[in-house]
């Protein structure tokens, strides 16, 4: 039987209130499909960046401060037929299209270590032949490995509770998780706006993995909690480092090329509540998964007056950056704000030790082929 082929357009011109019926930006059930398909159909989905196109130039003057409502313009969602709560989707990554353009941005209010930051910092990357070079980083060149940051399915209405529930009891505590917010939310219609999830965390539904693994030949695999599973996709990442630690990666616009497919009753029957996946290939290029040359610092949880907290891997990874950005600035010149872009778009945190207590082993490992 031949292969039945949709796509889902988007005009790039626009934002996504200006076009509201080709996506959305919250997370909620009754939100309509934009398309059904079945499985085994290939689907190509055209997405905006990350921030709606709000970042033109490298000056944060000129942008003005971005709209954070705004923020991950999805488009979808799709709706596979034959889709039930408890089965299991798979959705195969076949090709990722990049723009030719994206950027970087250091922001205040976000990123792992914005105790650190106080300076608005934007980077334009040209992105031409597999690799991403921007005047606002210069000498660093950084490889095509591009993946969706946002890619995930509807929540049920009792998870849309349930995270909207614990979330509130989380901020009450003094926890960070943003509430829902009607201002700049698509749909606008109500229960949707005051009701839906941000986007900006992730959840059992998926959503903001931010998981640079999710390359071309990646096959993903998330519960359904909706019939129809209610698929949507964006925030195109062209590479990031494990961690994305400022905030945000190499970001664009790009087009998705998957195919969808399911696995009847496989979520109940193993009780998965969480996203999985797999690559039967190198998620990227072989030096850079496993580096030939590279740099790298470690962390403790021992803060800078020497106080020992067992057991957070938090701190640890966050002296494990700064020690990154102090060799980047030091050692190779760079502003402590352009190590931190490289940090955050090349840079891979990775879990050394969690058994030497009380003191767990983050490591920070820099490529150094990315350097021209």
């Amino acid at each position: 039987m031949a292969k039945v082929f949709h796509r889902l357009s988007i005009d790039p011109d626009k934002s996504l209130a200006e076009q509201p019926e080709s996506g959305h930006n919250r997370w909620h059930p009754a939100i309509e499909p934009r398309l059904h398909v079945s499985p085994g159909d290939r689907v190509v989905i055209e997405t905006r960046d990350a921030v709606d196109g709000q970042i033109t130039s490298p000056d944060p003057a000129v942008n003005g401060p971005v709209d954070i409502g705004r923020v991950h313009p999805l488009t979808g969602p799709v709706y596979i037929r034959d889709a039930e709560p408890g089965d299991l989707l798979e959705v195969q990554i076949i090709e990722v299209e990049p723009a030719t353009s994206a950027f970087t941005m250091i922001s205040p209010a976000l990123g792992f270590l914005r105790e650190d930051f106080s300076t608005p910092f934007i980077a334009i990357w040209r992105l031409a032949n597999g690799f991403a070079e921007t005047p606002q980083v210069p000498g660093v060149r950084i490889p095509a490995a591009c993946f969706p940051g946002v890619i995930g399915v509807a929540p049920s209405y009792e998870l849309l509770k349930q995270a909207n529930d614990r979330e509130q009891k989380l901020r009450q505590s003094g926890g960070v998780a943003p509430p829902p917010e009607r201002k700049g939310a698509v749909p606008a219609n109500e229960p949707i706006a005051s009701e839906g999830l941000r986007t900006i965390p992730p959840r059992e539904n998926a959503g903001n993995v931010d998981i640079k693994q999710l390359t071309a030949g990646a096959r993903v695999f998330i519960p359904v909690w909706e019939k129809g599973a209610l698929f949507s996709i964006g925030d195109g990442h062209f590479a990031q480092g494990d961690s994305e630690c400022c905030g945000t990666a190499i970001e664009m616009a790009a087009t998705f090329h998957l195919e969808f497919y399911l696995r009847k009753g496989e979520a109940a029957r193993r009780k998965l509540r969480d996203l999985s996946f797999a690559h039967d290939g190198y998620f990227t290029a072989p030096e850079m998964a496993a580096p030939r040359r590279f740099y790298a610092t470690t962390g403790m949880p021992i803060t800078a007056a020497g106080e020992n907290r067992a057991d957070d891997l938090a701190l640890a990874a966050r002296n494990a950056v700064r020690h990154m950005i102090d060799y980047l600035h030091e050692e190779r010149g760079y502003s402590r704000e352009q190590a931190y872009v490289i940090c955050s778009v090349a840079v891979d945190l990775r879990i050394s030790q969690v058994v030497d207590v009380p003191n767990f082993t983050v490591s920070a490992l820099l490529p150094l082929e990315i350097f021209v």
